[in-house]
């Protein structure tokens, strides 16, 4: 299948690094224009830069904002009023007891891993609607369904962000516009790997992610971390024409860790 999306606008949250960057290299393969984001203006030029010259292409451009606050959505909005496809991808993780998570931290999550995601859905999806063709995909998580213990506030925002997005696309219904969620599994990112690297500081990486999967993901198939050019893949699908019948759905790639049919 050749998926083409030239002429398509495609802006990827959070994406400097790791899933969300390989998803906007995928877009630049398949011919999008490609807005990079990411809070400091120095990594998204990077990432920018790095991009062009691994993809070729002459249509990827960033917007520095931190979309986590609602001034720094109303400024990504001021240069970017409208977009084809929106990924929320903008996130943060991070292991700590739950009785010892204070309310301000589980704001911060909230605030970071869910509301990013409604204040540019709501504001990009209605002018989607009126093109008749558009496509939002929040990136959630395995840990939406089976919470991690060691971080229980992040496995909540995961978990709303597929309330939000079923919700959001039952107010498209009919219109062109699909939202849906991908559900990732444990995946190499440099955020993954450092916190693999607190968990087994003793142990060389590679010993290390077998030790994480062995012990702390065990009831994954692929027995091992998914590379994010695979969760790319199916995020740059869904993206596209040749998804135009799914939508309001939890789509998994998380190398069948999730233990249910």
């Amino acid at each position: 299948m050749k998926i083409d999306l030239t002429g398509r606008t495609a802006l990827v949250t959070g994406s400097t690094s790791g899933i969300g960057y390989a998803v906007a290299a995928g877009f630049a393969n398949a011919g999008a224009n490609v807005v990079l984001n990411g809070r400091s203006a120095d990594r998204v030029a990077a990432a920018v830069d790095k991009l062009t010259a691994e993809t070729g292409s002459e249509k990827v451009t960033g917007v520095a904002a931190d979309i986590a606050t609602a001034e720094g959505a109303d400024s990504l909005f001021a240069e970017l009023p409208e977009v084809d496809i929106l990924v929320n991808n903008t996130g943060i993780f991070g292991p700590q007891p739950v009785f010892e998570i204070p309310d301000a931290e589980w704001l911060r999550f909230f605030e970071v891993n869910v509301l990013s995601g409604v204040r540019l859905t709501r504001h990009y999806a209605p002018r989607m609607v009126k093109r008749g063709w558009g496509r939002v995909v929040f990136v959630s998580s395995e840990s939406s369904t089976m919470i991690p213990s060691e971080m229980v506030h992040y496995g909540m925002t995961k978990t709303a962000q597929l309330s939000v997005a079923r919700g959001m696309a039952q107010e498209v219904a009919g219109s062109g516009v699909t939202i849906n969620s991908v559900l990732p599994g444990s995946t190499l990112t440099e955020g993954v790997r450092a916190f693999i690297g607190e968990l087994y500081p003793e142990l060389p990486f590679e010993q290390a992610e077998r030790e994480f999967m062995a012990k702390d993901r065990p009831t994954s198939l692929l027995k091992r971390l998914i590379r994010p050019e695979e969760i790319a893949n199916l995020i740059v699908y869904t993206a596209s024409d040749a998804a135009s019948a799914t939508t309001g759905a939890a789509l998994r790639v998380d190398g069948g860790l999730i233990p249910t049919i």
